[in-house]
């Protein structure tokens, strides 16, 4: 068989079909930061078709009206707040409100993040803080005042955290993120036991490469000059959004109780990825088209 004719990976059933019983999720309340654009409101959305009510948390209103209109005509209740989860005290007085309007989330999703490509020489101080603020302080903060109304209250609950395989490889022309990634992937394992005695879960969730109509204008350029994406994958083709909406519903399900302290990557065995012969290395600068480096 000739390398054009390989099949690869099959493509998932489309969007709309679900990955778990109808009304999995009857009853329950899901919030999701970053909920409004991208993958998080993909996962979202899978949510509420399995008969979940929505919370959405996002810093931007644009992306918070965006997710009630398209998440709400799915059929299930959909709340949006504006939170920048760099700020603990707005995450409690969003909790607060979610709460005495309709009681504690019993999923969490943290899915806010932040991320540019920068070579390490050239990042400031404040693109670093902002990067590590959001990705890795941020989804602390969250589920840190999450757990603890759960401990609190005595109910279990489940958490989903969406990380990046360069937690595990490193991220040439994204230290920032890579770090901040790599400690979430340790709070997931480390929070797994510290709360699994009292019925919460906690696990991760990281994606591949899954186009979708919300991705930054610098990812966007990156993927357009790259020629073929899917001849560069090992599945010979990229994820569509919905395929990890069907893993983080599973991840957060009665079907997954005995899963915590794992992180799922959906990504069609990318990350593992290894030439027989390296191909030959191009230095991070010249792979952002930035000249020699100057002080």
């Amino acid at each position: 068989m000739t390398d054009s004719a390989l099949p690869g990976l099959p493509a998932p059933p489309p969007p709309g079909a679900s990955a778990m019983p109808p009304g999995t999720y009857d009853g329950c309340t899901v919030l999701v930061t970053g909920g409004g654009t991208g993958l998080g409101k993909a996962i979202a959305a899978e949510f509420a078709r399995l008969g979940a009510d929505l919370v959405i948390a996002s810093r931007d209103p644009a992306h918070l009206r965006t997710a009630h209109e398209q998440l709400g005509a799915l059929g299930g209740k959909v709340t949006t707040h504006q939170c920048d989860i760099r700020d603990p005290d707005r995450i409690a007085a969003v909790l607060d409100e979610v709460t005495e309007s309709g009681g504690l989330p019993d999923v969490l999703v943290n899915n806010a993040a932040a991320n540019f490509p920068v070579p390490a020489e050239d990042m400031s101080p404040g693109a670093w803080r902002a990067v590590v603020d959001i990705t890795l302080n941020g989804t602390f903060y969250m589920t840190r005042e999450f757990g603890r109304r759960h401990l609190a209250a005595g109910t279990p609950a489940s958490i989903v955290a969406v990380g990046a395989s360069y937690a595990w490889t490193g991220g040439p022309g994204f230290a920032h993120s890579a770090a901040a990634k790599a400690g979430v992937k340790n709070l997931v394992e480390t929070l797994a036991v510290e709360w699994g005695p009292y019925g919460l879960r906690v696990n991760g969730l990281v994606p591949g490469l899954m186009p979708h109509e919300d991705m930054t204008a610098d990812i966007r350029a990156g993927l357009e000059g790259a020629g073929d994406r899917d001849r560069r994958q090992p599945a010979l083709r990229v994820g569509a959004p919905h395929e990890l909406g069907w893993a983080a519903t599973f991840l957060a399900s009665p079907y997954a109780r005995f899963i915590s302290g794992h992180t799922l990557v959906v990504d069609g065995a990318n990350w593992q990825r290894r030439d027989v012969v390296g191909a030959p290395v191009v230095p991070v600068r010249e792979q952002l088209g930035r000249g020699p480096f100057a002080p």
